[in-house]
């Protein structure tokens, strides 16, 4: 027998509002519904509790609001002396938090529409209500479905647009289940547009994931067809990453590459690969022939220098660009057969004593100078590249356009990384970096300085190249471990190159929606990362997190969370977050399902009882 709705509205009924102050409402709890369930057309309903939701009726209007604190009154009457006696010590007022209405046509929205009046009728919500309230997806809406409402078996779909074309921040400490919601997500997103369309959305999207502990990178993770970049610095057994033939030659890159500094630095680059694209544009058709003829007279003036100093420091350079001198089959040094005459202020050959300055048949004679026969140039492409640095600042030195205190040390940074970047990347131009539209870039054994340097120059790169394609296409950069490469308490590197890195990345946080460029990043300490970046984000998916720091973070960054769900935070069961953001009303504290064992990111807390079996009895 199907209950009238008139019994129903009498089970449901929690009480009536007996306070409106702004937002906050007070209702007085009828006495008969203090026991913890109820039962209603056969099932077993949890009662009013801190964290539930009721309906508020008010016309044809139901306001919807959430219990965030009960306390207890004593009630009093007056007795025959006039003193007060107390009648019942269970007067059960719960204070309530308004999220938003149910319009007449059914439809939940958030925000506050009208408030109730004192005397307004209070009901729990059914489950129909309860699931309605909870659907953050219009109709005809794509949607994916990765969680059910906490302490409810109740699925509540999530919105494609709305939440994944914006950016996403996914914090929690390690074995909250961060990593599993990260794959889930993209893994149904990724669902769900093939289904769509899958020759539209391979044409028109594209995902990067910097997974900095090889955790996404098994086939069935998020998605089997995605590539897998594994990279390498320990040996030359890794992948490495396509770059077009003219990739290293863009100042940006080398820039990155060479951690150069914006004012001093940067612009010397400008000027060696501009000397760089003369050698490679030789009119002769030989850029070899150019290049030595340029170390020619670059020599010459050296070598008749009366700056005893600069001379030496130059010489040295010539001895960086230069092949090894060998000479009746020893290696000797370039600089061997001359010496520096203090009275003179100038070189002079050792043997005969032969002064060098306006002296150039005795120049030609010096092995700097027929050395220059050997040296190479189009061969090798980051050798190319050092020698234009060397022959640029050999030249600014010569014309007091630089001094080398100044430029030195990021040339050193280079040679420093040029096997590392040889190790990684592949210039040859014969392959695409998009072998398919979901790339993983597996950083687990690269070491620091390249773990910054690859997601810096990939993201950079990327971002500048999806500006100029269009607006019918997207870029998503999904960045795993967040605080490797966006903190603010990096001791490791200068400051002014941690600035750079963190602008660049709060440049394409705070401009990247408009050209369709969006942002997830996961971090176990929310607290590394640049605020600018994490109050940025328009979505969060917060698990467990216990230090305050973190704690105070997720507090100053995320406005849309109340106070009652923040102090949750600490004790959220592994599995279970807070989604907070422009997709939802409200906050919602959802159990993200757990992937199967085989789509499952590697990131299992290791077991001690599996690694170490038991004997078996006897």
């Amino acid at each position: 027998m199907t209950m009238s709705a008139a019994a129903r509205d009498a089970v449901l009924r929690v009480g009536e509002v007996t306070a409106v102050e702004g937002r906050q409402i007070y209702i007085l709890v009828d006495k008969k519904k203090n026991l913890s369930h109820m039962f209603l057309d056969g099932d077993v309903i949890t009662n009013i509790a801190v964290n539930s939701y009721v309906a508020i009726r008010k016309g044809f209007l139901s306001i919807i609001g959430r219990v965030e604190g009960e306390r207890i009154e004593e009630d009093f009457r007056r007795g025959v002396d006039d003193e007060r006696e107390p009648t019942d010590r269970n007067k059960r007022i719960l204070t309530v938090a308004l999220t938003g209405y149910v319009d007449e046509r059914g439809r939940f929205s958030g925000g506050t529409r009208e408030l109730p009046l004192i005397g307004n009728e209070a009901f729990l919500l059914t489950r129909e209500q309860l699931s309605r309230v909870h659907d953050l997806v219009r109709d005809g809406e794509m949607s994916i479905s990765i969680a059910t409402l906490y302490g409810d078996d109740l699925d509540v779909r999530l919105p494609v647009d709305g939440l994944f074309n914006s950016h996403i921040a996914i914090f929690g400490n390690t074995g909250s289940g961060k990593s599993n919601t990260l794959a889930f997500l993209y893994q149904e997103l990724v669902k769900a547009l093939v289904s769509r369309n899958q020759t539209e959305y391979e044409a028109h999207t594209r995902f990067l994931l910097f997974d900095f502990n090889g955790e996404y990178t098994k086939e069935s993770c998020i998605w089997a067809a995605k590539h897998v970049y594994n990279l390498s610095t320990r040996n030359d057994a890794g992948d490495k990453i396509p770059m077009d033939s003219n990739g290293l030659l863009d100042v940006e890159v080398l820039a990155i590459l060479a951690d150069a500094t914006e004012k001093t630095q940067k612009p010397f680059l400008v000027r060696a690969l501009r000397l760089l694209a003369t050698l490679n544009a030789a009119q002769d058709g030989d850029p070899g022939a150019y290049f030595r003829n340029m170390l020619r007279q670059r020599a010459r003036a050296v070598l008749q220098m009366t700056d005893k100093l600069r001379a030496a420091l130059l010489v040295d350079y010539f001895r960086q660009i230069l092949p090894a001198l060998l000479v009746n089959g020893e290696e000797v040094e370039i600089d061997s057969d001359i010496e520096w005459h203090n009275t003179s202020d100038q070189y002079r050959l050792k043997a005969g004593s032969v002064y060098l300055q306006g002296n150039l048949d005795a120049v030609g004679q010096t092995r700097l100078y027929q050395h220059i026969a050997n040296a190479q140039f189009g061969a090798d492409m980051m050798s190319d590249i050092i020698s234009a640095l060397y022959l640029q600042i050999v030249s600014d030195v010569l014309n007091n356009r630089a001094q080398n205190e100044h430029i030195a040390p990021m040339i050193n940074r280079l040679i420093r990384k040029r096997h590392d970047i040889e190790k990684l990347f592949d210039v040859t131009g014969e392959h695409d970096f998009w072998a398919s539209n979901f790339v993983v870039i597996n950083l687990d054994e690269v070491n620091l300085d390249m773990r910054k340097t690859v997601p810096l120059l990939l993201s950079k790169k990327l971002y500048a190249e999806h500006k100029e394609t269009g607006p019918d296409s997207t870029l998503t950069i999904i960045i795993d471990e967040a605080h490797n490469i966006l903190s603010t308490e990096s001791f490791r590197e200068a400051e002014s190159w941690k600035d750079y890195r963190l602008e660049t990345f709060e440049e394409i946080i705070k401009e990247g929606r408009k050209f369709g460029v969006f942002v997830t990043i996961a971090s176990q300490r929310p607290n590394d990362i640049s605020p600018t970046i994490t109050s940025q984000a328009h979505n969060y998916f917060i698990h467990r997190l216990i230090n305050e720091k973190d704690l105070q973070t997720i507090a100053s960054a995320v406005s849309y969370i109340d106070r009652v769900t923040e102090e949750s935070i600490p004790t959220l069961p592994t599995g279970t977050c807070i989604f907070s953001g422009v997709a939802s009303a409200m906050p919602l504290k959802l159990n993200v399902k757990a992937l199967t064992d085989h789509q499952r990111p590697e990131s299992t807390t290791r077991s001690f009882s599996a690694i170490i079996p038991a004997l078996p009895p006897g």
